[in-house]
């Protein structure tokens, strides 16, 4: 859960950066003010920074556990 709190913020950070013009915050499937390809860069974008995060904060708990317990979670 925290993963994803972390991923959304830091794809709305990246968004207002990467985005054209003055736009903050990144096209919904829905808005028809958006063009199909808009729409598709930002969702991948979204998908790409979430599994990032994702994997860092996994592999983050991974390593803590291994720390405490001096065994690698599920081997």
């Amino acid at each position: 859960m925290v993963a994803g709190v972390i991923a959304g913020q830091v794809f709305k950070a990246v968004w207002k950066h990467a985005a054209p013009g003055d736009q903050e915050d990144a096209p919904k499937a829905l808005e028809s003010e958006y063009g199909m390809r808009q729409v598709l860069v930002a969702a991948a974008v979204q998908g790409a920074i979430f599994a990032v995060v994702k994997a860092a904060t996994t592999r983050g708990g991974a390593r803590a556990f291994q720390r405490a317990t001096g065994e690698w979670p599920g081997d």
